[in-house]
């Protein structure tokens, strides 16, 4: 059973020290614990540092791709380089790396493909009360999308098995935390999540400058991906409302018709532009829900070709 302990990384010379020496290099049911640093096109001596404290393999993008890019390449890599499980972490050593074992034990036990840390964001001290609403409610949605029941949908802490880690791909620049649950409990992965401790903070957030980008990002990245999997659902309801819009100024003119007042002309056309738009927008949710069914078939033969590629036959 192998163990690699990712890390993607930009610019982390100064702390990248600390997290790599708390990483543990023995737990009971693993035979062999590897490091991968992911060097997101840092411009300090984020690589050298890595090589100097112990990394087994060092991944250099060639220029920054975000985080959510440096995360996919990083467990590519980790298949690559035979891992069973695949553990993330930040490099800024928020997660206290001794909770890794706990982090693993439902996939060494077969109970789960993915496992999420809880960070238990209430308990979190350098979080704001407004961090820890906004967490809460990001978490709260991620849940009602994607059919899990992830507490601390944003943590970067996690574990994938080698064959869930096979069914992850990543659109999204940004963040990979909230995309690959909703994308997991599309594809009825086992996802669980187990509490986990964090260190004391060591520098602030890097992946977005204030708090509006990140809710603005984030429902971008929500509404995109979860279109991609229920994109029928999406469009029926965008498409309900302008229809339901339309019926509404309809039977509108026809209430002051019958009252005697044949005017509101401006009613009946907005109303079957309405009619018209939602009608539209349906049809374009089934061809929509088609491209998501071959977008699934793809993602089959996508998996497929990983496997002959990354476990050859040996007869």
């Amino acid at each position: 059973m192998k163990l690699i302990i990712q890390i993607p990384c930009l610019n982390e010379e100064q702390i990248l020290p600390e997290t790599l020496k708390d990483l543990p290099k023995s737990i009971n049911g693993v035979d062999v614990i590897e490091t991968l640093v992911i060097d997101d096109g840092s411009t300090d001596r984020t690589v050298k540092v890595a090589r100097e404290h112990g990394a087994h393999h060092v991944l250099s993008l060639t220029n920054n791709k975000g985080l959510a890019k440096a995360f996919y390449y990083g467990l590519n890599q980790a298949l690559k380089l035979g891992a069973d499980i695949v553990v993330n972490t930040d490099a800024d050593n928020q997660y206290n790396a001794e909770d890794i074992k706990n982090l693993i034990e439902p996939i060494l036990q077969k109970k789960a493909d993915i496992v999420i840390g809880d960070r238990m964001v209430e308990t979190i001290r350098h979080f704001s009360p407004l961090k820890i609403f906004l967490q809460k409610l990001g978490s709260w949605v991620v849940r009602q999308l994607s059919g899990t029941r992830v507490p601390d949908a944003t943590s970067g802490f996690r574990a994938y098995s080698r064959s869930a880690a096979m069914q992850v791909n990543v659109i999204s620049n940004f963040t990979y935390t909230l995309e690959t649950i909703i994308s997991a409990g599309n594809k009825n992965l086992a996802i669980t999540h187990v509490p986990v401790r964090t260190n004391p903070k060591a520098r602030e957030s890097r992946l977005f400058p204030n708090i509006r980008t990140y809710i603005r990002r984030s429902l971008v990245t929500l509404i995109k991906v979860y279109s991609m999997y229920k994109p029928l659902r999406v469009f029926a309801i965008v498409g309900g409302v302008s229809f339901f819009g339309g019926v509404l100024l309809g039977l509108r003119y026809v209430y002051y018709y019958f009252q005697g007042d044949p005017g509101h002309v401006q009613s009946v056309i907005l109303a079957g532009v309405l009619l018209i738009v939602g009608i539209q927008i349906a049809m374009m949710g089934i061809a929509a829900e088609l491209i998501a069914v071959n977008r699934q078939i793809l993602e089959d033969i996508q998996l497929r070709v990983k496997k002959e590629e990354l476990n050859p036959r040996t007869d």
